[in-house]
């Protein structure tokens, strides 16, 4: 893959020294020992134990306390508060200065806003470290001082995940704790600075498959990676245990056919997306419980039920 600066072509949506950044994607041929595809490859089972983590799917369901909300809220500042600050301390790092994109990318000053926005003027007086997130930034500050490299890993992990399934939890909490359209509360997934996630992402990968690394630096980078998946999780252990102690309701998205309020029952086997989706890729199982699921849905019913109606109206003027 090629970086460099065209007048029109495809755009990453990022401007560097006043010139537009263009990727060339046609151009991308990538290898297994790309330090990109080594990533992907390294933390999928990692990927996998945090999407499928109680909190997590909860959360994606629209299932969301917003006293936790606000908890992760404060977790994720004193993460990005530790990254961003070594980030920083190490700009001019060989392995760092090719992937620093303040502009673009850090989030502190966006945390910031989303905590007053919950917590009121003084919302830095109201949050603290938590066990739970402690082992986390400890973490980043060691190897932010130690050994720059690996936060390669950790950026890789928070800032390409908050791009990709970021804008999904955007939504889900927007409409789950019914705030405010224009985004007040969730800055923190609005990145004002990049134009075309897709290109960036692609921009970003190319910068780190360009570092001069070694085989073991890549393995230790990947297995930083992981570590950092595990760290998430347990902020994510600890917010459910959290949130098994509170006693507020949970929130909906306010609407009858919502997402959330399908899957009131927490089992993911009863979503008409889920069956939908099992449907379309060749699964016969779930052609019968599409066709239950939606007939035990009211809007379904109706729908069915006017349809019939119809049927038989054009049926007996057709015998006539």
């Amino acid at each position: 893959m090629t970086t460099k600066t065209k007048a029109e072509p495809k755009s990453s949506g990022v401007t560097n020294g006043g010139a537009r950044i263009v990727v060339d994607g046609d151009d991308e041929v990538l290898s297994p020992t790309d330090l990109s595809e080594m990533l992907a490859e390294g933390t999928k089972d990692s990927h996998d134990k945090a999407e499928n983590c109680q909190f997590v799917k909860d959360f994606l369901r629209g299932r969301i306390k917003r006293e936790l909300f606000k908890r992760g809220t404060a977790a994720l500042y004193f993460v990005y508060a530790a990254m961003e600050e070594e980030i920083e301390k190490n700009e001019d790092h060989p392995h760092i200065a090719p992937i620093y994109f303040p502009a673009e990318l850090h989030r502190c000053e966006a945390l910031a806003q989303d905590l007053e926005y919950f917590y009121g003027e003084d919302w830095e007086s109201q949050i603290s470290l938590s066990a739970g997130t402690k082992p986390y930034v400890d973490r980043i500050h060691e190897v932010g001082q130690r050994d720059p490299v690996l936060l390669v890993a950790h950026s890789y992990t928070r800032y390409m995940g908050d791009l990709s399934g970021g804008q999904i939890l955007k939504k889900v909490a927007q409409r789950a704790l019914k705030l405010p359209s224009t985004g007040e509360g969730l800055n923190f997934y609005q990145f004002e600075g990049i134009h075309s996630q897709k290109g960036f992402k692609q921009l970003y990968r190319s910068r780190m498959n360009e570092l001069e690394l070694d085989a073991e630096t890549k393995e230790r980078i990947v297995g930083e990676s992981n570590r950092a998946f595990s760290f998430n999780m347990m902020v994510f252990t600890e917010l459910e245990e959290i949130g098994k102690t509170i006693k507020e309701e949970v929130q909906d998205a306010g609407l009858g056919h919502s997402h959330a309020e399908i899957m009131e029952g927490g089992d993911i086997n009863k979503c008409p997306y889920y069956a939908v989706k099992m449907v379309a890729s060749g699964n016969p199982t779930y052609a019968c419980q599409l066709a239950m699921t939606l007939l035990t849905h009211p809007p379904c019913q109706w729908a069915l039920a006017a349809w019939v109606a119809l049927l038989a109206g054009f049926t007996a003027w057709y015998l006539l």
